[in-house]
């Protein structure tokens, strides 16, 4: 079992920036799955953004303001939000798996005021 624990949420103006982490209770190397979700009030949790050996995808909504990251040797994934918007607020999740999700996190909160 993996436990999983996100970090750096908050309360931001628009325009901001963030960056949340996700750590991983033992090593991610064979962890090739990370991702990122978010669920808003009365919305569906959506993906964010996933990084797997190699590639990275972003759901359309934060193309070239998000980035995820991974860095093995901290058993840590990133995910830098740049330009954040309003309807950017929600509960961030952090998934991690061997190559689908399997291991979330509790969730962060990030709320952005206009």
């Amino acid at each position: 079992q993996v436990q999983v624990v996100e970090s750096g949420g908050g309360l931001v103006q628009a325009g901001g920036s963030l960056t949340l982490s996700c750590t991983g209770s033992r090593s991610i190397f064979r962890l090739n799955y990370g991702g990122w979700y978010r669920q808003a009030p009365g919305k569906q949790r959506e993906l964010v953004a996933l990084i797997t050996s190699g590639t990275t995808d972003y759901a359309d909504s934060v193309k070239g303001r998000f980035t995820i990251s991974r860095d093995s040797a901290k058993n840590t994934v990133y995910l830098q939000m740049n330009n954040l918007k309003p309807e950017d607020t929600a509960v961030y999740y952090c998934v991690l798996g061997i190559a689908t999700p399997s291991y979330w996190g509790q969730g962060t909160q990030v709320t952005v005021s206009s």
